[in-house]
């Protein structure tokens, strides 16, 4: 039997698993919530209290289960500076910062276009490379002091072993520094003049090292403990669906972003302006993807106040027409700079009818994501939405597609143990799923509405 500790920083919570990896089972979970502070000198995590939590739990786990390895997953468009000393020279940038918008003609001028990279132009710091670039030139000798720079699982993983890397998936995760049609770099590590700092890219599943003496001392765990490389998280939701499902299939990973990614579908022409990427999975191989920044559109719709239903509600809200149009969050996703409208009396918060409209729309949303990336076959739920039956059932209905919802409490962290696989061992079956249908004829033509109503809005 293998415990392998899951680090999960998620850009809402930071969490750690326990997975047994012979059934992918989580025998347990803590988390807290991802601080943002204020700064100087600008809006950044706050790495040291995720430190402590991560380690001092680490330690408990340990104590109650034992942990064999670590592996780690974390959100994208997020690296680290490290100075000669081994700690960051710079805090690491919230990507929701505006600050990188200040430069964007220049940056603009210098990144690689959409057919090399694969990476649209998104605002703030979303794209990694203008993140860099603007804290380059926010702090001129910045650049000077930095010895290292790696992706974000990648600074964990520095943490806990003191080596520099960073890996494939997150280096494809719309940062403009990677090119997915040839596995390499993009000429952008040359213009930001940081090819000589940037982490070696390496596969997910590499092992790093073993923990350094003061962390396992620190945490009651044996030192040779192995540290694998680390994913972007909607790849590790992809990755136990790599091992196992037959193509064509698509993984939907909910969570802030809700990101859908498709295997084996149809081949379609991307268009960068609706927000549609190249990611690359934990194997290095490019794929279409669409997304939408679903779970902060979910929270502010129904401000932390979702209420109950049944399957008849769902039935009464198609029938009675009442909905949301796009979109919350006008900055990223398929239907960018429209604002949201309610068709029909907008229904108060801590209500059924706004509980089950959010979900519809929700789904919507990530049918229309779904068609822009050629999706085929059945759809995987991944994450908090798994749980969330009016988006399931909707989703079903408007992509005419199976669609089957995870039980997993945190859609990342089994694909992130999956890492610890040994090379030609058979992934463990995964959980039982809940299994949706489209046959609804109220909700299908709820879903037509919609699309009718996006159209002329």
């Amino acid at each position: 039997m293998t415990h392998v500790a899951v680090i999960d920083i998620g850009k809402t919570n930071a969490k750690l698993a326990l997975v047994d990896l012979s059934t992918l089972k989580e025998l347990a979970v803590v988390k807290r919530p991802n601080t943002v502070l204020a700064g100087p000198p600008w809006p950044h995590f706050d790495v040291d209290g995720i430190w402590n939590f991560l380690l001092d739990a680490m330690a408990s786990f340990h104590q109650s289960h034992i942990i064999d390895a670590i592996s780690i997953t974390t959100h994208g468009a997020c690296a680290a500076l490290i100075g000669p000393d081994g700690d960051l020279v710079a805090p690491i940038l919230d990507y929701e910062h505006n600050g990188p918008d200040a430069t964007a003609a220049a940056y603009d001028s210098i990144r690689p276009p959409f057919e090399e990279t694969g990476a649209p132009r998104l605002p703030m710091g979303l794209n990694l490379g203008a993140q860099l670039h603007w804290q380059f030139t926010e702090d001129p000798d910045l650049r000077r002091q930095t010895v290292a720079i790696v992706t974000y699982p990648q600074y964990w993983a520095y943490r806990l072993t003191g080596a520099y890397a960073c890996d494939v998936s997150s280096l494809g995760c719309h940062t403009d520094l990677w090119n997915p049609h040839t596995n390499s770099f993009s000429n952008l590590v040359h213009s930001l003049g940081i090819a000589d700092k940037i982490g070696t890219p390496r596969k997910c599943s590499e092992i790093l090292g073993t923990l350094l003496p003061d962390i396992a001392d620190r945490a009651g765990l044996d030192p040779s403990t192995p540290v694998y490389c680390g994913i972007h998280d909607s790849n590790a939701s992809l990755l136990p669906y790599v091992f196992r499902q037959k193509a064509p299939f698509s993984v939907v990973s909910t969570g802030t972003w809700v990101i859908a990614m498709s295997v084996g579908g149809k081949q379609t022409n991307l268009d960068p302006a609706r927000d549609t990427l190249i990611n690359v999975n934990a194997l290095g191989d490019p794929v279409p993807s669409a997304r939408f920044m679903g779970g902060r559109e979910y929270d502010t719709i129904l401000q932390g106040a979702p209420v109950d239903y049944t399957e008849d509600d769902l039935t009464g809200v198609a029938r009675s027409g009442l909905m949301l149009l796009p979109s919350i969050i006008p900055e990223s996703g398929p239907f960018q700079n429209r604002r949201a409208k309610w068709v029909g009396t907008e229904p108060p918060v801590c209500s059924i009818e706004r509980t089950v409209a959010t979900g519809f729309y929700l789904a919507l949303m990530t049918a229309e994501c779904l068609s822009l990336t050629g999706h085929e076959g059945t759809v995987i739920i991944e994450g908090p939405f798994a749980g969330n039956p009016s988006f399931c059932a909707m989703l079903a209905t408007a992509t005419n597609c199976n669609v089957e919802a995870s039980d997993s409490a945190t859609g990342t962290s089994e694909g992130a143990a999956l890492l610890a696989l040994s090379t030609g061992s058979r992934s463990p079956p995964t959980d039982q799923r809940r299994i949706y249908l489209p046959n609804n004829d109220a909700l299908s033509i709820y879903a037509a509405s919609w699309m009718s109503g996006v159209s002329a809005h």
